[in-house]
């Protein structure tokens, strides 16, 4: 587990029982079972009002028992907060090499959404943003492990399109990402399901970022002259 060692007191919850101390190995059942139980007050409660109290309550395990594991409360929220950062990590990576281009696009877009993972990580994430001037350092953690891999899949996508000469080399790739990833945090405070919303958004940007082939070229000189 990464430990948020470096952590100062001031994130400590009250009545923090201090450093933690020997005994018998741990029980990686419980471990979760406070991770789990960490994650959901996230999202419930946000960082300032989750309690340790409340935490070890909903894992059903005692503050000594947590307090052994976690002596403060932002390192136990930093290793919640990597322990789903671990299972998304695989869906920060897309070989585009054997889809179609628009179809790899729209792939890539799908993963951009906060909740392709987790449901609730729109929620999550405002969390975090609410601490910004509190606790910054957990929109940063936030901004480095959910933000930029993700924004960094499209423009990676992008780079492969255009070294198969499928998009304009031309193209704002940071700008094109981070727009499509805006979109989600729009729809979801605009109340709108996202369901479709790779296919529409790439539908509205694939006529002006792909190149067209000679055949599309052919195929529209015909209909202009068959009008």
């Amino acid at each position: 587990m990464v430990r948020a060692r470096a952590a100062s007191n001031e994130h400590a919850d009250s009545g923090s029982a201090g450093p933690r101390t020997g005994g018998r190995p741990r029980d990686a059942t419980l471990d979760e079972a406070i991770i789990l139980a960490t994650r959901d007050r996230l999202v419930r409660d946000g960082y300032s009002q989750m309690t340790i109290g409340d935490i070890a309550a909903d894992a059903k395990v005692s503050r000594p028992t947590l307090y052994r594991r976690w002596s403060t409360k932002f390192e136990l929220v930093v290793d919640a907060m990597d322990y789903g950062f671990r299972q998304e990590r695989d869906t920060y990576a897309l070989d585009a090499s054997r889809m179609e281009p628009r179809e790899a696009l729209v792939e890539a877009v799908r993963r951009l959404d906060p909740a392709y993972f987790t449901p609730n990580a729109m929620v999550l994430m405002g969390n975090f943003a609410s601490e910004a001037i509190h606790t910054p350092e957990l929109l940063e953690i936030l901004r480095r492990q959910a933000v930029e891999p993700r924004v960094t899949l499209v423009e990676n996508v992008l780079s492969q399109l255009q070294q198969r000469g499928a998009v304009h080399d031309e193209i704002d790739k940071h700008t094109i990402a981070t727009m499509c990833f805006g979109g989600y945090f729009a729809a979801f405070y605009r109340g709108e399901n996202t369901k479709e919303m790779p296919e529409t958004v790439v539908a509205t940007l694939w006529p002006l970022i792909a190149k067209r082939t000679a055949a599309g070229r052919r195929g529209s000189a015909t209909d202009k002259r068959a009008r």
